[in-house]
């Protein structure tokens, strides 16, 4: 009876592994809209999103300048201690083609929230608003601040994941940036 016991209670954990091993999908089955979070040395995913003072951004057309692309919110304490090295990198570099964009995860903060962040941080530099979170998705963002660092070529160079990133930092990454050449073939 004993040995009828034990068995049973050893092959419940049994066929819930078995269970949990077939009935899971194999690569090949997942929906075929689920994308890779964007690598680095892989082109950057192509968006178009309005700024808050209404401007449209498309990232594609930007191409031939570096880029640093932020992903933050105003409720996020590293963000909103790295916005001001992000705007000081912006009034650094602002005689060069350097772009800085700043993309608040919309869905996750009021209009109000944002415009009154911005007000209160001095920002210069463009805010991209993602209203309904799709760039956040498509660059899956999980944590915030996250940044992105974009050759002239459309290419992800560096991904900076969490913050406060520290003036230093970007100005070390902005300088890499500029001092790439845009690859032509033939050259």
């Amino acid at each position: 009876m004993k040995i009828n016991n034990s068995l049973s209670l050893l092959s419940i954990p049994l066929v819930l592994l078995a269970w949990i091993w077939f009935s899971r999908l194999p690569p090949s089955a997942l929906p075929s809209s689920a994308t890779e979070a964007p690598k680095e040395g892989f082109l950057a995913p192509d968006f178009t999103l309005s700024s808050l003072d209404g401007s449209e951004f498309i990232l594609s057309e930007l191409r031939g300048r570096p880029i640093i692309l932020n992903f933050w919110a105003s409720w996020c304490p590293p963000c909103q201690a790295e916005m001001s090295a992000f705007q000081e990198a912006w009034q650094e570099y602002s005689g060069t083609d350097l772009v800085i964009l700043a993309v608040n995860t919309t869905q996750q903060d009021s209009l109000s929230d944002i415009e009154n962040f911005v007000y209160q941080h001095h920002l210069g530099f463009p805010i991209l608003l993602d209203k309904n979170g799709s760039v956040s998705s498509t660059y899956q963002i999980h944590s915030l601040p996250t940044t992105f660092i974009i050759s002239r070529e459309g290419v992800i160079r560096k991904t900076l994941i969490g913050g406060p990133l520290p003036l230093s930092l970007l100005r070390v990454q902005a300088d890499h940036l500029l001092q790439e050449k845009i690859n032509v073939p033939g050259n």
